[in-house]
């Protein structure tokens, strides 16, 4: 089975500060919640902060996780209400088909490979001077290319974003092309935040730099298949460090709406 958790936040306690600074460190508070760690199974996450003073972890497991480590170290233990909701993700999946559309949220890491970065880290400039080097893995920096990223991939995923009828893009932005550059064309997606995260992995190591950029929109399913994989395995690279998590919600007269957890569950 798969389940979707969505486990309270409060960033006043000291422990949750740690977590809310550093992807890795929450990346271990996350391995810690499932029985059997450590464990071979894929684990996605993402920490929506919409509102900085009530954050709100997401987890998707294949196994039941068991969320009371966090709840007593950072969330608000002796509190009323529901501190970490576990949902069976089968509903949700059984509604995936062709031609059913859902509001969505995606926190991902766009990146390209390059051999020449622009502004080589100094590891990176240590690292070409391998003749046998790979590409480097960079970032994209803007919103443009961010978006272009996202939208010239979602046929492979097994979704489309539909032409926005009403909204112009967001500022800053311009159409998405697509693969006529002459016929420029709105879609039904905005980039809502957009963020550098740089936080040490190791002490040995330098700094991990990530480019996270958060989309929310409508999207179509083209292909079921491919669309429950990208559901269940996740986008792009960074899943480790909470990028990659696609949620869906019921449209309901907007497309902001994409970080429920599963309908009727």
């Amino acid at each position: 089975m798969t389940y979707l958790s969505r486990i309270r936040i409060n960033p006043l306690r000291e422990r949750s500060r740690m977590l809310l600074a550093s992807p890795h460190v929450m990346h271990g508070a996350v391995m810690h919640g499932i029985p059997d760690h450590p464990t071979d199974e894929r684990i996605l996450w993402r920490l929506d902060a919409d509102n900085p003073h009530r954050p709100m972890l997401f987890v998707l497991t294949a196994t039941r996780p068991d969320w009371s480590h966090l709840v007593e170290q950072a969330g608000w233990p002796e509190a009323d209400g529901e501190h970490a909701a576990v949902r069976d993700y089968a509903p949700l999946l059984a509604q995936i088909a062709t031609g059913r559309e859902f509001a969505f949220r995606l926190t991902a890491n766009p990146v390209q490979n390059t051999v020449n970065p622009i502004k080589p880290t100094p590891n990176q400039r240590e690292k070409a001077k391998d003749v046998k080097r790979r590409s480097f893995r960079v970032g994209h920096r803007t919103a443009a290319r961010q978006l272009d990223w996202f939208l010239s991939r979602t046929e492979r995923w097994g979704f489309e974003v539909p032409r926005a009828h009403t909204d112009p893009p967001a500022p800053g932005l311009r159409p998405y092309t697509g693969p006529d550059p002459g016929s420029p064309v709105a879609r039904e997606v905005r980039i809502t935040a957009r963020d550098r995260r740089s936080f040490a992995k190791r002490r040995d190591t330098g700094p991990v730099v990530l480019q996270t950029v958060t989309f929310e929109g409508r999207l179509r399913v083209t292909d079921p298949a491919s669309f429950t994989e990208r559901l269940l395995s996740g986008i792009g690279p960074a899943k480790s460090y909470g990028c990659g998590l696609l949620t869906l919600a019921p449209l309901q007269g907007g497309t902001s709406a994409g970080h429920r957890l599963p309908a009727g569950a």
